[in-house]
């Protein structure tokens, strides 16, 4: 089982903005937000299933995917297009915040792009854009994986 004192203070933001949006925290909706929130890596909701039936056996698929939507409607994961048109889950990118997600493992490194503000700015100004919001993502590999 998932020990209570492991929950890090993100997963308890995300049951809190569930909760305050209207969803109720069961046993299940718990497991998926923590095993979500300190997973190192971006998961296939196959993946996270079989993570989650792991802590609740009844646990089911509908509620894996129903819980992705609800959590990447809150902005609090995003949803990632892969090549071959499975869809990964992982952390939604904070403030400037941007990802390098192997393409393999899934591993996701967070960095901070400050200096892509001179970026933004000069692509409004060439093409007339009022940028509301951008998302970058680079996609590699990892180095254990390139072993």
């Amino acid at each position: 089982m998932i020990d209570q004192h492991t929950q890090t203070n993100l997963s308890d933001e995300w049951l809190a903005a569930l909760q305050a949006s209207g969803y109720r925290l069961t046993a299940p909706l718990r497991v998926l937000v923590v095993l979500l929130a300190n997973s190192p890596r971006a998961l296939e909701p196959v993946e996270l299933y079989d993570l989650a039936r792991r802590e609740y056996p009844r646990m089911g698929l509908v509620t894996v995917y129903r819980t992705l939507d609800k959590l990447q409607e809150l902005a609090l994961v995003q949803r990632v297009h892969r090549v071959n048109g499975c869809h990964i889950y992982l952390r939604a990118a904070q403030g400037h915040e941007h990802v390098l997600l192997c393409s393999r493992c899934g591993r996701a490194v967070y960095f901070n792009g400050d200096d892509l503000s001179r970026l933004s700015a000069d692509l409004a100004q060439h093409t007339g854009f009022t940028i509301q919001e951008h998302w970058l993502q680079f996609l590699g590999l990892c180095g254990d994986c390139q072993s």
